[in-house]
């Protein structure tokens, strides 16, 4: 079965944006970015809320833009083609290789699974991370925490009154300082 995954930069203090929506704090040195393009080789699919869909439409034209590096290149070649599911009550159209979702994320994931398909099943945003959390459905948290306190703003992880424990497995601190932190979820019956 496909793994889900929920993979998002986060302050110190655990937001992925500030108080004023701001994230320039987050914006990845190269060796951090080198990260985020070799965890996109692994994914299959992509579900997106609406506002990381926004920010991220940059990429469906930026391989036109000649001051892009090689590694930018690299990852526009990587997300454009990526099949992707958009889950917004507010958008009517979207573009590239994206989709509207036509369900809840967990009859979105329940479906994508049922599917042949090879590679992950990533999840980008908070807002739709924690419903696909609510509903048990995330298999593993990979953040990459930059080293600033930003006071407030959307948080990383879900808030919500359950347990859930996790299994550390992968870390690595880059010369920035920015810690990458992979963890697993351990479900009840593996506990047992």
């Amino acid at each position: 079965m496909r793994s889900v995954t929920y993979s998002m930069n986060a302050s110190a203090d655990g937001f992925i944006v500030g108080p004023d929506g701001s994230f320039e704090w987050s914006v990845p040195d190269p060796d951090v970015f080198r990260s985020h393009i070799d965890e996109v080789r692994g994914v299959g699919i992509h579900l997106l809320g609406r506002r990381l869909y926004e920010t991220m439409l940059y990429w469906e034209t930026a391989d036109a833009k000649p001051e892009l590096d090689d590694a930018e290149r690299e990852w526009a070649a990587l997300w454009n083609p990526l099949p992707k599911v958009v889950f917004s009550t507010t958008l009517t159209t979207v573009q590239g290789n994206a989709r509207l979702a036509t369900g809840t994320v967990a009859e979105e994931i329940a479906r994508l699974r049922a599917e042949p398909g090879d590679g992950e099943i990533a999840i980008g945003g908070a807002t739709l991370a924690a419903e696909a959390a609510a509903a048990d459905l995330i298999d593993e948290y990979r953040v990459r925490l930059h080293p600033v306190l930003v006071g407030g703003g959307i948080p990383y992880f879900p808030r919500h009154e359950r347990q859930v424990s996790l299994e550390l497995v992968d870390s690595h601190i880059f010369k920035s300082k920015v810690t990458y932190l992979r963890y697993r979820v351990i479900r009840e019956a593996e506990q047992a």
